[in-house]
């Protein structure tokens, strides 16, 4: 029997915002039974882990492509206060 493939390798970061917006966007509409409501939570919660993977597989990536240029410093990225 074929195996389906995962959602991790199904997505990419862009697709998986765009759906993790659209669950937002139902559930702050009020007009969901409660059990499709917890259904969609649920799938936007794995949707915003899998988000938070890619950002942080990216952010590794960057450290790694800098750590090999010798003229890339690496520096904190400034926040507004």
């Amino acid at each position: 029997m074929a195996r389906k493939p995962s959602v991790k390798a199904e997505l990419d970061f862009e697709t998986t915002l765009q759906q993790l917006e659209t669950i937002v966007t139902r559930l702050e509409s009020s007009e969901l039974p409660l059990e499709e409501a917890l259904k969609e939570f649920e799938k936007g919660i794995k949707l915003a882990n899998l988000g938070q993977e890619r950002l942080q597989q990216a952010e590794q990536r960057i450290q790694i492509l800098l750590q090999k240029s010798e003229n890339a410093e690496l520096t904190d990225y400034p926040t507004e206060q």
